[in-house]
C-alpha cells in the first residue's frame, strides 16, 4: 500500500542514503530541505521524495493521499534519554526547590531518586505500566517516534527487574521503537550507604546476570558523578556488563567534572549524557572518540543549574544530541519541542542545529541511524506533520504549544491508545 504526502510546504533532514555518523560541527547547521515537496511511502518505509513540479503520478493512484498544504514535514524526534517508568510525581520537592533547597539538599533529606525508589517498590507492575503508557502516549503526540527508557528507580533486585519488564511491555504494545537501559547504579540505596561495595556486588553479580539472561536491556547506565558513583565503581560495573555484550550509556558531569566522560569513552559508551559541567579536556577527549555528547537542557531549566555548553561543543567540531530526560524529579516533561526551544534560547543553537540534534543525532545515540532520524529512501516513515507554521524557526520560537498536526509511525498516523 502506497501513501503520498503532497503539497508539503517544506520537507526537512533529507538524505539520499543513511549517514553513518552523527552530524557534527558545521554539518549541524547545514540542513538539506525541499520546498513545495512530496513524499511517497510504501507500506512502512519511505520510498522517495521530490518537488511537486516533478511529480508525474496521479494522486488517485495512491491508497492514501495526505494534503500538507502550508505544513512542514520532518523526521520524528528521537529521544535518547528518559526515565518515564516511575511511580507518582514529586511536586512536594518542587515546592522545596521554590523554598530554596538544592537538588543535593533534597536528596540528603530522603528526597530525589531514593524517594522515587520507595514509591516504586510498593507500586504494582500493572500500575506502573498504565502510568507509563499514558506518558508514552503524550510524548508520541508531541512528536517522539523513537525513545530510550531507563530503569533506576527500583534499586532492589525485584524492583529493577519489575521496571525493565514494564519497559518490555511498552515495547510489545506500542508501535514506537523503544530501547531499554538497565540503570541499577542510579544511586546508593540508604541501607547500603555504609557498605557501597555490597550494593555494587548486588548490581554486578545478581541483577546484571538476570537482566542479561531475560534479555531485558539493550544498554547499561551508571550515574557517574559527585555523590553518586565514582569512576572506579563505574568502570567495574561497565566491565561486568561488557561480558554480557551490553553496551554503556553514561550519566556524566551533571554536578561536577566527575571523570564520567573519560570513563565512558574508555569503555566505548554510545553516549555520555548531561554534561552541564564539561571543560576543554572532555571536549578534546570526545573529539577523538565515537561517543556522542548528549545534552539535557530540560534538567538545567528545571533545576536552575548551568546549561551544557552546546554552542562550544559544536563550534569545537563535536556532534550534539538533545534528549528530554523525562523523569519525576529533575525534568517532569518529555516535550522535545520544548527541548529544542531551550537549546536555542539558552544554548545558542540555530533551529537547524537543534533539529539535527533531536532527530538524526538522537537516533545515533540509540544506534538507530540506519532506519530512523532522517527523510531517506528505505528508512521507516516515522514523520512529523506540523500545523500550518511559517518557518522552521517557529518550532523553537513558539514554545509551550504543540505545533504538530499529526505523527506518523512506520507509515501510519498515530492515534492515542
Amino acid at each position: 500500500m502506497k501513501t503520498i504526502i503532497h503539497n508539503i510546504k517544506e520537507l526537512y533532514v533529507l538524505e539520499d542514503s543513511p549517514f553513518q555518523h552523527p552530524y557534527s560541527g558545521k554539518q549541524m547547521a547545514d540542513l538539506r530541505s525541499l520546498k513545495n515537496a512530496y513524499l511517497i511511502i510504501d507500506n512502512e518505509r519511505i520510498e522517495s521524495f521530490g518537488l511537486m513540479d516533478n511529480l508525474s503520478d496521479d494522486l488517485n493512484l495512491f491508497a492514501k493521499a495526505i494534503d500538507a498544504t502550508g505544513k512542514m514535514v520532518m523526521p520524528g524526534f528521537c529521544d535518547s534519554h528518559t526515565h518515564i517508568v516511575f511511580a507518582g510525581s514529586r511536586e512536594a520537592e518542587f515546592v522545596d526547590k521554590i523554598n530554596g533547597l538544592s537538588y543535593e539538599e533534597i536528596a540528603r533529606r530522603g528526597g530525589g531518586i531514593l524517594n522515587s525508589a520507595r514509591r516504586l517498590q510498593t507500586t504494582s507492575e500493572d500500575e506502573l505500566y498504565e502510568a507509563a503508557a499514558k506518558r508514552l502516549n503524550e510524548v508520541i503526540l508531541h512528536g517522539t517516534t523513537a525513545i530510550e527508557i531507563k530503569s533506576g528507580y527500583g534499586l532492589t533486585y525485584e524492583s529493577e527487574l519489575k521496571m525493565l519488564r514494564v519497559i518490555k511491555r511498552l515495547k510489545e504494545n506500542f508501535p514506537i521503537t523503544i530501547k531499554a537501559t538497565f540503570l541499577g547504579a542510579h544511586a546508593i540505596p540508604r541501607e547500603y550507604r555504609d557498605n557501597r561495595k555490597a550494593y555494587i556486588d548486588l548490581v554486578i553479580n545478581i541483577m546484571l546476570p538476570d537482566v542479561a539472561a531475560q534479555k531485558l536491556a539493550d544498554y547499561i547506565d551508571v550515574f557517574c558523578d559527585e555523590g553518586f558513583y565514582t569512576v572506579e565503581e563505574t568502570g567495574q560495573i561497565l566491565e561486568a556488563a561488557a561480558k554480557f555484550g551490553i553496551k554503556p550509556k553514561i550519566h556524566a558531569n551533571e554536578l561536577a567534572n566527575s571523570g564520567g566522560v573519560q570513563v565512558g569513552i574508555k569503555h566505548n559508551a554510545i553516549s555520555v549524557d548531561h554534561l552541564e559541567k564539561i571543560d576543554t579536556e572532555e571536549i578534546l577527549a570526545l573529539k577523538n572518540s565515537n561517543t556522542i555528547p548528549t545534552a539535557l537542557p530540560g534538567v538545567s531549566f528545571y533545576l536552575k543549574i548551568p546549561f551544557a555548553p552546546v554552542r562550544k561543543m559544536i563550534d569545537s567540531g563535536l556532534p550534539v544530541a538533545l534528549a528530554s530526560d523525562f523523569n519525576p524529579g529533575s525534568c517532569p516533561s518529555g516535550n522535545m519541542q520544548f527541548v529544542m526551544s531551550l537549546a536555542s534560547i539558552y544554548g545558542g543553537l540555530l533551529p537547524e542545529e537543534a533539529l539535527h540534534a533531536v532527530t538524526i543525532n538522537g537516533a545515533c545515540a540509540m544506534e538507530l541511524q540506519q532506519e530512523y532520524g532522517s527523510i531517506c529512501p528505505g528508512k521507516f516513515a516515522n514523520l512529523i506533520i506540523t500545523k500550518e507554521i511559517p518557518s522552521l524557526a517557529y518550532m523553537p520560537y513558539y514554545y509551550g504549544f504543540n505545533k504538530i498536526d499529526s505523527v506518523m509511525i512506520k507509515g501510519d498516523i498515530y492515534h492515542e491508545k
